[in-house]
């Protein structure tokens, strides 16, 4: 995934580490668009059209990556591949200069899920970095529950999954990361059986003649975001749809994010240069 994992974990055995890092090596095997032996891009070099099998985890996280693309209004394109990769974000490494328009033709991922297997249109690559660190964090987290370890705190590239409490009763506090262009105060979080997710458009870009570019896209324009939105934080109890909504978010834009989040239910706070915009959920939360 090309990021660091910690873990804080009351419960503690040699195994636990070598057991994390199975289910996020699982993860890159399946999903990575940098691993050209993973399914994932073993799927993108499938010719046009033709069904692919998927692994059960694999499918369980297109599923969740079609449904915020529905419910989203297309914000979150998993299938933005060729776009990322043009841009200097995918596997093909940086460039140094603002790539011209390509002609991808259409973007569409059909999901069968019942036979659990995927096809894509001519345009089609897909790109589940948006939202599969996030499940590398649940499914790892799922380990460590299914193996008795109850107290914990694990965190993946920045996102974050808390379960259970610390030995000293309290649970385990996190402070929100803010981008370092505010002065927005963080948020400190108690992550009981909650997991939290930060998309920031100020991580991962590249600058050329003093404009700074994004590696947040939208996919209605096929460009790097510019509406002001440097970074969104989601709390969910799934931190793959933590991951997968703050995404979707940043692409939205202040109101249109916080309107979506309040009639998905979600905990989110958007912040915008000096501003910050709380939905419905995270306001109750601060109660």
């Amino acid at each position: 995934m090309g990021t660091s994992w910690s873990l804080h974990a009351v419960e503690s055995s040699p195994s636990l580490a070598a057991g994390v890092q199975a289910t996020l090596d699982l993860v890159v095997a399946q999903m990575s668009q940098w691993d050209s032996a993973s399914h994932l891009s073993r799927f993108n070099r499938s010719p046009v059209g033709e069904w692919f099998d998927l692994p059960a985890e694999f499918a369980h996280v297109v599923d969740a990556a079609l449904t915020i693309q529905r419910a989203s209004d297309g914000a979150f394109d998993p299938a933005l591949g060729a776009l990322t990769d043009r841009w200097g974000f995918g596997a093909s490494g940086p460039v140094d200069r603002v790539p011209g328009p390509g002609e991808d033709g259409e973007r569409r991922i059909d999901f069968d899920a019942d036979a659990r297997r995927i096809r894509r249109s001519e345009g089609a690559v897909l790109d589940l970095s948006g939202i599969a660190k996030g499940y590398g964090v649940d499914l790892a987290a799922e380990w460590l529950l299914a193996n008795g370890v109850r107290h914990f705190l694990l965190e993946v590239g920045g996102e974050l999954r808390g379960e259970g409490i610390r030995p000293d009763g309290q649970p385990w506090w996190v402070d929100v990361e803010m981008p370092p262009s505010t002065s927005v105060a963080p948020y400190r979080i108690a992550l009981h059986d909650l997991s939290a997710a930060t998309s920031g458009n100020y991580r991962r870009g590249f600058t050329v003649d003093g404009r700074h570019y994004s590696h947040s896209f939208d996919p209605q324009t096929g460009r790097p975001i510019v509406n002001a939105v440097s970074s969104v934080t989601v709390l969910h109890r799934s931190c793959m749809l933590a991951d997968g909504w703050a995404t979707a978010l940043t692409v939205l834009g202040p109101a249109a994010a916080i309107a979506l989040a309040d009639a998905q239910g979600l905990a989110a706070c958007v912040i915008a240069g000096e501003r910050e915009f709380l939905s419905r959920e995270w306001r109750a939360m601060l109660g």
